[in-house]
């Protein structure tokens, strides 16, 4: 295989934005394991105590996950992000106004291999958001499962990330002030395996816990489209029905995240590696569609604003598809 290396006269800017996101694809790929691995060294070296004093803290700090978080402004609006963002580049449309009074569930279509467009947008300040919708807090679901890593749960909480699980998803919705939204990369984990090059298979079908959820809370629902989501990574072919699939499945409903098989570019050479490709990603917020509050919705209720749902996606796809590439016969797919 011939490797196609970068020049080695790269301005400064692409070398900084090829470290911005080299950085991010670490943490999310190896900050864990790392920060979990030098908790238990650490507890065998002179440094014992700073282990030690951190299991006190997070004793006494473990609820704050499930109560918001503790987002660190400084750290969401550093100058790093907007490398990252610019690495795609990423923007941010907006289609509607967001009144700040009110409380929002956002879902994030489609999840991709490693969510670039909604980090960025939703946790970082380098695409605009406050800009955009004033008076608003974004708040972007995460397995709980890393909010069990140690340091490393202090670290995705300075960006305003909090668990996917729904005592933690509802809490900023019970907040009567409003202005805060919820954003849910609704596909999850298993969506993921979905994530090619081309592809829109949008895992929603049969999703309707977020809908239940906006209904109990009276937080109107805004779907988000990001177009070039799956184009930044390609993955290894496992259709449906495959053995290879059969097993990402297995190892996801026993884990809890899922484990595509992707690869792109690498940090030096175009050829190969973890390094997503720079193809611009088109983050698309639509319009928000009005949800009363109904501590009880029948099923009925439940199915009908799930299909409004559907169809405000598709719609919103529709409308924007021609403006970053899309064919024109090319549809969404619901699984």
């Amino acid at each position: 295989m011939k490797i196609d290396f970068a020049p080695l006269d790269l301005p400064m800017h692409r070398r900084l934005q090829t470290a911005a996101v080299l950085q991010w694809v670490f943490s999310f790929l190896g900050l864990a394991p790392t920060c979990i691995l030098l908790f238990f060294y650490l507890l065998f070296t002179r440094f014992w105590l700073i282990s030690v004093l951190y299991a006190v803290w997070w004793f006494f700090d473990y609820d704050t996950p499930s109560r918001g978080g503790r987002r660190v402004p400084f750290l969401c609006g550093l100058k790093l992000w907007e490398h990252m963002r610019d690495y795609f580049p990423i923007k941010l449309v907006k289609t509607a106004d967001l009144d700040p009074r009110q409380n929002y569930i956002l879902g994030f279509h489609p999840h991709g291999v490693l969510v670039a467009g909604a980090f960025t947008n939703f946790c970082t300040y380098a695409t605009g958001f406050r800009q955009l919708f004033p008076g608003l807090t974004s708040y972007l679901l995460m397995l709980p499962l890393w909010f069990r890593a140690p340091f490393f749960r202090d670290y995705i909480m300075c960006a305003g990330l909090i668990p996917s699980d729904k005592e933690s998803a509802i809490y900023p919705l019970c907040q009567r002030r409003g202005g805060n939204a919820v954003v849910i990369a609704v596909g999850g984990a298993p969506e993921a395996l979905d994530a090619h090059p081309g592809t829109y298979n949008v895992l929603l079908a049969k999703k309707k816990g977020f809908i239940k959820m906006a209904m109990e809370h009276g937080a109107h629902l805004v779907p988000v489209f990001s177009f070039g989501e799956n184009e930044v990574f390609d993955q290894v072919e496992n259709q449906r029905g495959t053995w290879l699939r059969w097993i990402q499945e297995r190892l996801q409903s026993i884990m809890g995240v899922s484990l595509p098989l992707f690869h792109a570019r690498g940090i030096f050479q175009y050829s190969f590696g973890l390094m997503p490709y720079r193809k611009p990603i088109n983050t698309v917020v639509g319009r928000p569609i009005r949800v009363v509050r109904n501590e009880k919705p029948t099923a009925e209720e439940l199915d009908a604003l799930h299909q409004l749902y559907m169809d405000e996606l598709s719609n919103l796809f529709e409308e924007h598809k021609g403006n970053y590439g899309v064919d024109k016969d090319t549809h969404l797919n619901f699984v």
